[in-house]
């Protein structure tokens, strides 16, 4: 830790704008693992497919509701906002959903493109803060005794390679966090296209099978 806090000591300003995203990134990073994994995957897709399948198929639409309303997960508001308008038609009950998709996909897919962004920050200012570096520790030898030029170079060096060496230690896992974020909010987002779409089409068949014949 004390190597770690003569290197960011080391590094010059650019260090600090560095040290700000890192905690934009952890931050970000942690509400986003958090919501995606524990809050907006809290369902089992097929568990749930087949119990709703049951149920519809059962005309047990009001158990149905009862399943969905006990899970906060968005596939299953969703699901809850068609299946409530179970008496309208079948438009509806599609409009239904849809309605609630406008809301509750963007809460899956939000501030995870920030990630990326931070990560590209971070390498940036690494790269200023190595080249301000180096053109001080250039400018800083001009005029000095021979002997000295060689130590004020390394220190100059020193410091630069430090900030960039930062910047990419907050870039690389900033990446990475983006890329399994983004990965599991396009899972999320199409396995609730998926299933929105399956317990509509057991709606209507339900209803047609429903129906007398003429």
């Amino acid at each position: 830790m004390q190597a770690i806090g003569e290197a960011f000591q080391g590094g010059g300003w650019g260090m600090y704008p560095i040290l700000i995203t890192s905690i934009f990134v952890i931050g970000i990073a942690s509400e986003r693992l958090f919501y995606l994994y524990f809050r907006a995957a809290a369902v089992d897709k097929k568990k749930l497919v087949a119990t709703l399948k049951a149920r519809i198929q059962e005309g047990k639409v009001a158990d149905a509701v009862k399943v969905l309303s006990g899970n906060p997960a968005p596939m299953s508001r969703i699901l809850l906002a068609g299946l409530s308008k179970w008496n309208r038609s079948d438009e509806e009950v599609q409009s239904a959903m849809d309605e609630a998709s406008l809301k509750e996909l963007p809460a899956i897919e939000k501030r995870v493109g920030y990630l990326a962004v931070l990560a590209n920050a971070a390498t940036l200012v690494g790269l200023l803060g190595t080249i301000t570096g180096l053109i001080k520790s250039f400018a800083g030898v001009a005029g000095v005794d021979p002997s000295m030029k060689a130590t004020l170079l390394a220190a100059g060096i020193s410091e630069a390679m430090n900030c960039t060496a930062f910047g990419l230690m907050v870039a690389i896992p900033s990446l990475l966090f983006y890329a399994v974020c983004n990965s599991k909010a396009q899972a999320l987002v199409d396995d609730i296209h998926e299933v929105t779409v399956e317990v509509v089409n057991l709606v209507v068949n339900h209803r047609r099978a429903m129906k007398p014949a003429a």
